[in-house]
C-alpha cells in the first residue's frame, strides 16, 4: 500500500508539473483623443471632461449611441488670454460619423474656413468637422487662421479610419442634385436622431430595427425626398408596405405621396409636390453598384501573371525569330539553284523534268526521257 500511495503522489505531482502554466495578456489602451498641447496652447484641468462615454452630454447621448460613438474627450485649452474649448467623438466607422456630423451641424454661412471632410457651424458658435471617423466640436477665441493650424494638428493626433471603417454611406450619393438644398440633407441610422434631425416618416415602420439606414432632403418648391436603405429586398418591401399603411393614416396632411421600392432602396416623397414632379423624383433614384478591393494583390498571383506573361513573350520571340529564318532559307536556296544553273550555261529557270511513255512504232513499250 505504501509503494501504491507513493506512486500515486509522484504521478500527481508528474501530472502538476506538467500543468501549462497562466498566460498573463497586457492590453494596451488606446493613446488619448486630446493631446497635451495644440500648438502652444495647453490642456487645461480644469474642467477637464477626460475619456469615457459617460461623459457625453445627457442630451445628445441616446442619438450618439444610435450612431455608434465609441470614445469621447472634452478639454479646455489656454495660452494666456488666448483660451478654446474642444471635444472629439470617436465612432466605429465613417458613417457613424456623418450621422452625427449632421445631427450636430446647422444651417447658415460657416465663418470659418473649411477643416477635415467636411465642415459647419454648430449652435452656440461652435464649428463642428468631420475627420475619417471621428466628429469635433470646437469653440475658439482667436482668429481664423491660428484655429485652422491648430485643427490641422488636432486632425494629425486623430485616430485614423483604416479598411472598411473608412468608407462612406452610399444612400446620400443618391439623391438627385436638382433643386436639392444642400443644407436640408440628414442621414440618420437610428430613430431618435432620424426624428431630430426633422425625419418626416413614422419613425417605428421606416425599421431602424432591421438596420435601415435614411436620408432626408428638401427641394425646391417644399418638397420633401426620403430615401432608406434595408439589407435586403425583402425588408425593403415590407417596410414600404408598412410605410404606405402609416401615411394613409396620416391623410392629407402629407401631402403629395409617392413610394416606390427598387431593391433594397424605398423612396418616398412628401409635402409639396406635383403629383408629375413627385413621380419622376423617385423614378430618378437608381441603385449603382460599386465594388471595391482594399486588399493588395496576393504575391503569388503577381509571380504567376509575370510567369504567364515572360512564356507567351517568349513564344512570339521564336515564332518570330523561326519565320524570318525560314524566309531566308527559301530565298538563299532558291537563288543559289538559281545561279549554279548559270554557271553551268543553262537558263536560270527550267522547266520541271518528268518521264513519259512512248508509244510510237512496234508494239514494245520504251520509257524515254524528254531530253533524250
Amino acid at each position: 500500500m505504501t509503494a501504491v500511495a507513493a506512486l500515486c503522489v509522484a504521478g500527481g505531482g508528474l501530472v502538476h508539473a506538467q500543468a501549462p502554466a497562466a498566460k498573463t495578456v497586457l492590453t494596451v489602451p488606446p493613446a488619448p483623443l486630446l493631446p497635451e498641447t495644440l500648438g502652444k496652447m495647453t490642456r487645461v484641468a480644469e474642467g477637464d471632461a477626460g475619456d469615457g462615454l459617460g461623459l457625453v452630454d445627457a442630451a445628445d447621448a441616446a442619438f450618439l449611441k444610435e450612431d455608434g460613438l465609441k470614445r469621447f474627450a472634452r478639454s479646455d485649452y489656454a495660452d494666456g488670454a488666448e483660451r478654446g474649448n474642444v471635444a472629439v467623438y470617436q465612432f466605429i466607422d465613417a458613417s457613424g460619423a456623418i450621422a452625427a456630423f449632421d445631427y450636430f451641424r446647422r444651417p447658415g454661412p460657416l465663418g470659418a474656413a473649411k477643416m477635415g471632410d467636411e465642415t459647419a457651424p454648430a449652435t452656440g458658435g461652435d464649428i463642428i468637422f468631420r475627420s475619417g471617423k471621428n466628429v469635433v466640436r470646437e469653440h475658439f477665441n482667436l482668429h481664423g487662421e491660428h484655429v485652422g493650424a491648430l485643427m490641422s494638428e488636432l486632425i494629425d493626433h486623430l485616430p485614423k479610419a483604416l479598411g472598411t471603417t473608412g468608407i462612406a454611406p452610399l444612400l446620400p450619393s443618391l439623391l438627385p442634385a436638382k433643386g436639392l438644398d444642400a443644407e436640408s440633407v440628414r442621414y440618420a441610422l437610428g430613430p431618435q436622431s432620424y426624428k431630430a434631425m426633422g425625419g418626416v416618416l413614422p419613425a417605428d415602420a421606416v425599421g431602424f430595427d432591421k438596420s435601415a439606414e435614411t436620408v432626408t432632403a428638401k427641394y425646391r418648391g417644399g418638397g420633401t425626398l426620403t430615401v432608406a436603405i434595408y439589407p435586403t429586398p425583402q425588408i425593403a418591401g415590407d417596410h414600404a408596405r408598412q410605410l404606405e399603411t402609416a401615411i394613409k393614416q396620416v391623410g392629407g396632411s402629407a401631402g403629395t405621396v409617392v413610394i416606390r421600392r427598387e431593391g433594397p432602396l424605398v423612396s418616398v416623397t412628401t409635402g409639396a409636390w406635383s403629383a408629375a414632379g413627385a413621380k419622376a423624383m423617385v423614378e430618378g433614384i437608381h441603385l449603382r453598384s460599386e465594388v471595391s478591393f482594399d486588399k493588395p494583390m496576393p504575391l503569388e498571383f503577381k509571380t504567376e501573371v509575370q510567369k504567364t506573361y515572360t512564356l507567351l513573350q517568349s513564344i512570339a520571340i521564336f515564332s518570330g525569330v523561326g519565320a524570318l529564318a525560314a524566309i531566308f532559307l527559301g530565298f538563299f536556296l532558291g537563288f543559289g539553284r538559281a545561279g549554279i544553273r548559270v554557271l553551268q550555261g543553262k537558263p536560270a529557270a527550267s522547266e520541271p523534268e518528268f518521264l513519259r511513255i512512248d508509244l510510237r512504232g512496234g508494239g514494245g513499250k520504251s520509257l524515254r526521257h524528254p531530253e533524250a
